[in-house]
């Protein structure tokens, strides 16, 4: 039986993108396009299985060993370091990790700034970085209001176009770092299917390329 390629894809619209890119390297898999709920497409002749997973559970899957190769944002890989291959930035879903606040605020250097993410481990490290003493609220979800409401001084989240952040009266005032989605390997796979996963690397580095 031929080897296969096992292959974590974020649902929604970044695994529909990386699913053609996929295609295009003749990895496609047309059970794939089938409107179903099955989690779990494979084609044999093709030596590839994929599998639809949670955005942010993309790297377990590749890090475990679940999957051989994933796509993933890099906002990902710098919060939780997974022990992973990056091989290649597909330069797709462009954002950035962005520090934001209110119009109004004044940091004052001699006060713990309260900085409300779901990113803490970013977050840390950059202040860290700055020797910036913080302290952090951990949110799942609408960072926006933390500044707004009085819970934190900034915030630190994605931006993609800053919408948001204007129509909340919010502005940016840091980059912390580029993010865009990042192809990963399992690091024992590398080495035992290393002739698959360098076939959809240097597949994917043309197609990126030519964009």
């Amino acid at each position: 039986m031929a080897e296969m390629l096992n292959v974590a894809l974020p649902k929604g619209r970044l695994g529909d993108k990386v699913y053609k890119m996929f295609a295009l390297a003749g990895f496609e898999c047309p059970e794939m396009l089938e409107d179903s709920r099955k989690l779990v497409f494979e084609n044999p002749e093709k030596q590839v299985r994929f599998f639809s997973v949670k955005p942010s559970d993309v790297a377990v899957y590749v890090e475990r060993g679940a999957a051989d190769i994933g796509v993933c944002g890099k906002d990902i890989l710098l919060e939780y370091e997974p022990d992973v291959y990056e091989l290649l930035d597909l330069k797709t879903g462009k954002c950035r990790m962005a520090v934001a606040t209110r119009a109004l605020f004044r940091d004052d250097p001699a006060s713990t700034l309260v900085v409300a993410t779901k990113f803490s481990h970013i977050a840390a490290r950059y202040y860290a970085s700055l020797g910036r003493d913080i302290d952090i609220v951990h949110l799942n979800g609408s960072i926006e209001l933390a500044p707004i409401l009085g819970l934190s001084d900034v915030i630190v989240d994605i931006v993609e176009t800053g919408t948001t952040l204007r129509e909340n009266d919010l502005h940016e005032i840091e980059t912390i770092a580029p993010i865009s989605a990042r192809l990963i390997a399992n690091k024992a796979s590398y080495a035992f299917k290393k002739d698959l996963i360098l076939r959809v690397q240097e597949a994917f580095r043309e197609q990126v390329a030519e964009k």
